[in-house]
């Protein structure tokens, strides 16, 4: 499916037309409070969705996780959380749609501690088997010896042929250290502040050590360079090693919030996730989508999260998390990317230090696994992210005031798919009441809705897709509701504060199911 089209809508906002593909646009922010909502307001939005015209296959492992190393080893008591019998993580992978699996992190590199015996990988790849997960396996570079990465790389492949998709060399090696001893802060080694690595230094020993691996993989695919928030790095690497056919897949970091320990205050730090605010270093990155794809080479977003450093306390595992995630899958995949790789685990490396992971998608726990807010953004993106994006146009009628309101849409076969993400909370959110137009309908509807009780983006449990809650054995029941047009073709739609839905309407006649 490379390269992929460029969509209208990475044009400034002023620029771009409204008619938009996989349209997301966002007005006013929510306001500063993020109390539970008592009386809320209603604003007056118009949806058309252009079933007929053709757009961007959602590649079907877009939605995936990121590891670090230190996690595919033996826990405390013994027992690896990969291994190709651990039933819960393997159904709630399946439940969650997960089927790219990145290892790396900051101790697959730059941190590096101990390495994966082979049996640990073996488990990681037959439990990787048994999720029908594609995997990104990071292999050392700083520090490291060429030759022995390029062994480890080969016994990989023979042992578990095509399982390892990508093999990366390095993590985020903008930010290793300038000098043998570092005295960086382990929180402040991100940054441009803190990031003095030359890339002229890192290309020759990549260029090195992706020497060594080709020799011992021939037909390996090389994924790169993995550096956090920037552009300059990623553009070099593209002129340096993508003619050749050195690479296969560009690869870049973010964690648009920055710092999760500088975030000082809780409810600025989930409004600030709601805002908007952080798109900016969206549209900034996504200009790599396009340099990759001129290359004919996808980009994919292999480590992101919102906060970096294991995230931020009582912002980055509330509900706030749940329609953050959402947002951000849909944003990324109506703009042209591969795919996402969240960052998590039980923890996760925060600088040079081992935290708890504020940010996780799921947590184990005793006899299984517990999913987080974050995992019901995901689940809702896998619900609505079928088949290919389509246009839609979203307006708001005169006199009525815009909300902080994102939409999205996608064709499957005959069913149209729907996302809309009210990001209002607090005491003055508004309820938002959509006019949806669909050509080409053929009846009933139906639709699932992610919420949490009141709308309290800051609750981290009773969390729920379609009235269920993920089981700690990973399954999901939730259900589906019937919709009725008021008119044909058309749907009155009320997504309330703090909210999201997901509609789904069959269509008359079957539409094209790929940009080709």
């Amino acid at each position: 499916m490379y390269p992929r089209s460029f969509p209208v809508s990475l044009l400034p906002f002023h620029a771009a037309a409204l008619i938009l593909s996989g349209a997301c646009l966002q007005a006013t922010p929510p306001t500063n409070s993020s109390s539970p909502v008592t009386k809320a307001r209603s604003v007056e939005a118009v949806v058309s969705v252009s079933v007929g015209s053709k757009g961007d296959e959602i590649p079907s492992d877009f939605t995936g996780f990121s590891f670090e190393t230190l996690g595919i080893l033996p826990g405390t008591n013994g027992i690896r959380s990969f291994r190709p019998d651990n039933e819960p993580m393997l159904r709630l992978f399946r439940t969650l749609g997960i089927k790219s699996l990145r290892i790396g992190g900051n101790t697959g590199d730059r941190d590096f501690r101990t390495a994966p015996s082979p049996q640990d990988i073996d488990s990681l790849l037959d439990f990787a088997k048994e999720a029908d997960a594609k995997v990104i396996y990071c292999l050392r570079l700083l520090n490291a010896d060429p030759i022995e990465q390029a062994r480890v790389a080969k016994v990989i492949a023979e042992r578990h042929p095509g399982r390892v998709e990508f093999f990366s060399i390095g993590q985020e090696p903008s930010a290793y250290p300038v000098s043998k001893v570092d005295t960086r802060r382990a929180d402040e080694r991100m940054g441009a502040g803190h990031e003095h690595y030359p890339y002229g230094l890192y290309a020759t020993n990549w260029d090195r050590a992706a020497g060594e691996v080709a020799k011992a993989v021939p037909d390996v695919r090389l994924a790169g360079p993995g550096v956090h928030r920037e552009t300059k790095w990623p553009l070099a690497f593209l002129g340096q090693f993508a003619k050749s056919g050195r690479i296969s897949l560009l690869t870049a970091h973010l964690y648009p919030g920055g710092a999760g320990g500088a975030v000082t205050n809780a409810v600025e730090g989930r409004d600030r996730m709601l805002s908007g605010e952080f798109e900016k270093s969206y549209r900034d990155l996504a200009m790599l989508i396009p340099a990759a794809a001129s290359n004919n080479i996808p980009f994919r977003l292999e480590e992101a999260n919102n906060f970096y450093n294991g995230g931020a306390a009582d912002v980055s595992d509330t509900y706030a998390a749940s329609l953050w995630g959402l947002d951000f899958l849909w944003w990324w995949a109506s703009h042209g990317a591969a795919g996402v790789n969240f960052h998590t685990g039980d923890k996760v490396a925060a600088g040079s230090l081992i935290a708890p992971c504020r940010y996780a998608s799921f947590h184990s726990v005793p006899g299984g696994i517990h999913a987080l807010p974050l995992a019901y953004g995901i689940k809702a993106f896998n619900l609505g992210a079928q088949g290919r994006i389509v246009p839609l146009e979203l307006s708001f009628p005169k006199g009525s005031p815009p909300a902080n309101l994102s939409a999205y849409a996608a064709v499957d076969s005959n069913t149209m798919l729907l996302t809309l993400i009210n990001k209002e909370h607090g005491a003055d959110a508004a309820v938002v009441s959509v006019d949806l137009n669909v050509n080409n309908p053929a009846g009933d509807a139906e639709r699932i809705v992610l919420s949490a009780p009141g709308g309290d983006v800051s609750t981290k449990e009773n969390i729920s897709v379609g009235g269920s809650a993920i089981g700690d054995d990973g399954g999901w029941t939730g259900i589906w509701s019937p919709v009725s047009p008021y008119a044909p073709g058309r749907f009155r739609i009320e997504v309330s504060p703090a909210s999201a839905v997901i509609l789904r309407a069959p269509l008359r006649i079957p539409v094209p199911s790929s940009s080709s």
